[in-house]
């Protein structure tokens, strides 16, 4: 079961972010064996779209995105491609995604790297939503924020990058 992080979770640049601009926040911790935003989503006790997983994505081949989706959707690359603006888009594999972003598959999250070149974008659907439940940077923590202060801090730009799965 997931719980609340006690004090003596670790501290993620993710958390350090949102501290920083007095941002709340709930950590929820669950074992880091747990990859998928639909296991994430049974253990947080709330629906899969509620979760939203970071993917790494490579655009017109020198433009990184880290694109934030529910968990109950699909990436559309070439959906993702015409709302970035872009002639195409390609998943990142897993090696380049963790060499690009210095964090492991599972625990990549925009919070993490705002100091970074990333372009980020938020599928559109979060908009239906006050908060959603997004990884902190780390295998096996997860952070609950409002969609607000996400696109706030991270400057998330809202796009059509999903169809249902």
């Amino acid at each position: 079961m997931a719980r609340k992080a006690a004090a003596k979770a670790p501290k993620t640049n993710a958390m350090r972010a949102l501290d920083a601009h007095k941002i709340p926040y709930s950590t929820f911790l669950y074992p880091e064996t747990i990859h998928s935003a639909d296991e994430v989503a049974a253990l947080l006790e709330v629906p899969a779209g509620r979760v939203y997983k970071t993917l790494v994505v490579l655009a017109d081949d020198n433009r990184h995105l880290l694109v934030m989706v529910p968990g109950d959707r699909e990436l559309d690359l070439r959906r993702l491609a015409r709302s970035v603006g872009a002639k195409s888009a390609h998943m990142a594999l897993q090696r380049d995604a963790e060499r690009l972003t210095g964090l492991k598959v599972g625990g990549i999250s925009p919070l993490a790297l705002l100091d970074k070149r990333f372009e980020i974008y938020l599928d559109d659907s979060a908009v239906a939503m006050d908060d959603l439940y997004l990884n902190g940077g780390q295998r096996g923590i997860n952070l609950n924020v409002r969609v607000s202060d996400l696109v706030a801090i991270t400057g998330a730009r809202l796009i059509a990058a999903t169809v249902p799965a």
